[in-house]
């Protein structure tokens, strides 16, 4: 047997001599997630089971888990569910793990609506859904709508619906096509946000092998040629379907923000924001659509 004794403190350790390149902390809240997922208990009585005796198939499991993680295998795909913004959702391989900045980009999101508003909001490249329903869940009286091409990832967010009932619309669209928005009423959305594809495949050699092996390629990378594609095309349309002073959030990659700001200036977006994450970085934009009615013409 690969411990000395089938309790939670020897997998703790096991955890720590295998899995170095995890800290503490992360090794830690591994081994709880795990341990409640697959023990049935509640937090508070995980506290008091380092001494419970596991089964041999408990301690397989355990196992297995470490020889994946070995293997760079995502931890949030192998425990199968991931909490972002205080939602627990479904996670695999048919979508992004959601990562923290995105979690601060949706709290700027929710920070601009008041919560008694109803306003209509506007998910592309929507993925699992993470954005959609962490906004649905804050935000209860706003509809929100989610744009997804994949079809992995739309049952990804169909299961996500029923896992966390929360309803929001699915919308099965590619963001490049002009004609996938041709189902909307012009200048109705209140809010458009997305984190699209965007690191150049010329970044790929730096990434890390838990991305490369394990998530979706079309969710990350683009042409080196033209890294902001997706932005451009999502501007474009957030001119046609938001609302006067409607607001465009983006998440986005820190070594593009000046060709950020020229691109939306370009467009004729106003009040331009550009914020910095936790770690320093410029990872996130808001921007104000404007435009004029006929009358003002």
């Amino acid at each position: 047997m690969f411990v000395k004794h089938n309790n939670l403190t020897q997998i703790k350790a096991y955890f720590k001599s295998k899995l170095p390149q995890f800290s503490k902390t992360e090794r830690s809240s591994m081994v709880k997630q795990l341990a409640i997922k697959r023990l049935d208990v509640s937090s508070s009585e995980f506290l008091l089971s380092d001494d419970v005796l596991l089964s041999e198939s408990d301690l397989l499991y355990f196992l297995d888990v470490v020889k994946r993680l070995q293997q760079n295998e995502p931890f949030q795909h192998i425990i199968g569910e991931v909490e972002f913004y205080g939602v627990n959702l479904k996670s695999d391989n048919r979508a992004l793990v959601p990562r923290p900045e995105t979690e601060e980009l949706v709290d700027w999101v929710i920070k601009s609506v008041h919560t008694n508003e109803e306003q209509l909001v506007l998910d592309l490249c929507s993925g699992s859904g993470c954005i959609a329903f962490a906004l649905k869940a804050n935000l209860p009286k706003v509809k929100v709508k989610a744009m997804e091409l994949s079809d992995e990832a739309i049952e990804l967010i169909q299961e996500n619906s029923a896992f966390t009932s929360l309803d929001i619309g699915v919308v099965k669209a590619n963001v490049l096509n002009p004609e996938s928005y041709s189902s909307f009423q012009k200048h109705t959305f209140d809010i458009w946000v997305s984190n699209p594809p965007y690191i150049p495949n010329s970044y790929k050699e730096i990434m890390h092998k838990n991305v490369l092996d394990f998530e979706p390629h079309m969710a990350l990378f683009v042409d080196n040629e033209s890294p902001l594609i997706f932005y451009r095309e999502i501007a474009l349309n957030a001119k046609e379907y938001l609302k006067d002073k409607g607001s465009l959030f983006l998440e986005i990659h820190e070594d593009f923000c000046g060709e950020m700001i020229d691109l939306l200036e370009s467009l004729g977006f106003v009040n331009i924001e550009l914020r910095k994450d936790m770690q320093g970085r410029a990872r996130m934009m808001r921007a104000q659509s404007v435009f004029l009615s006929y009358e003002q013409q």
